[in-house]
């Protein structure tokens, strides 16, 4: 088994069909060998989605979606990793497992919550099922204003993408993953990720896990980024 669908049913953002799909093993540098987690459209391809702003249920309000006016910034190479998870999907590669028998098959790794899609668009207790058993995740929520994911608040970060959305969201309890640009200066209780050019690229994210969420704790050190991938060009914070 290479990865296995933990979740297929209406998104909370908008109701549309989605899957969450889990893929056991990852080449990817920045993060290491986590198990990465796919939000996608049931009913359509990705690349499809993004045309039509179908992507919205799987990636809620984020301003790096883009839109008419503003160009698309998201890092994630949706024609290449994110296509092939569909694809394989798609030709059966991937079997439907209740999450409470999943949380087993990944015993003692590190989860990546929300490789690609938002995680608050799915039930909260469906991932605390699957990570029940993990060595520790991250994760990152555009939706942290939106009351049904409130419920993620302790397990993963709020994404903010300036001080003034920082801010709010500390207030309202969130640990914060803010992306700026090389010329902001972080906040107080705030550290550059280490995973990161200007962090030092010191640990991986299966290492570091400090985008962990608010736990019991929401005033521990939030993190922050300089806009990176290649639509960062585009970027200004809003």
């Amino acid at each position: 088994m290479t990865g296995f669908v933990f979740y297929d049913g209406p998104s909370m953002i908008d109701g549309a069909p989605i899957i969450g799909i889990a893929v056991l093993e990852s080449d990817n540098r920045k993060t290491g060998n986590m198990v990465q987690t796919y939000i996608l459209r049931a009913d359509a391809h990705p690349v499809d989605a993004i045309r039509t702003g179908e992507d919205s249920s799987i990636c809620g309000d984020c301003m790096h979606r883009g839109s008419a006016d503003r160009k698309r910034t998201c890092y994630v190479n949706v024609g290449q990793s994110v296509a092939a998870v569909f694809g394989a999907w798609v030709r059966g590669s991937y079997p439907l497992v209740d999450p409470r028998d999943a949380a087993q098959l990944i015993a003692g790794r590190v989860v990546r919550i929300g490789s690609y899609g938002d995680p608050a668009a799915i039930p909260a207790h469906i991932w605390r099922a699957l990570i029940a058993l993990a060595a520790g995740h991250t994760g990152y929520s555009h939706q942290w204003r939106q009351a049904h994911a409130q419920g993620l608040r302790d397990i993963v970060m709020a994404s903010a993408d300036n001080a003034a959305d920082r801010d709010v969201a500390r207030a309202l309890g969130w640990r914060t993953f803010t992306v700026r640009t090389a010329d902001q200066p972080l906040a107080a209780r705030e550290i550059a990720c280490p995973a990161s050019p200007e962090g030092g690229n010191r640990r991986q994210c299966i290492d570091c896990q400090a985008c962990d969420g608010a736990g019991a704790n929401a005033g521990r050190a939030s993190v922050a980024i300089v806009v990176h991938g290649a639509m960062a060009r585009h970027f200004v914070g809003a």
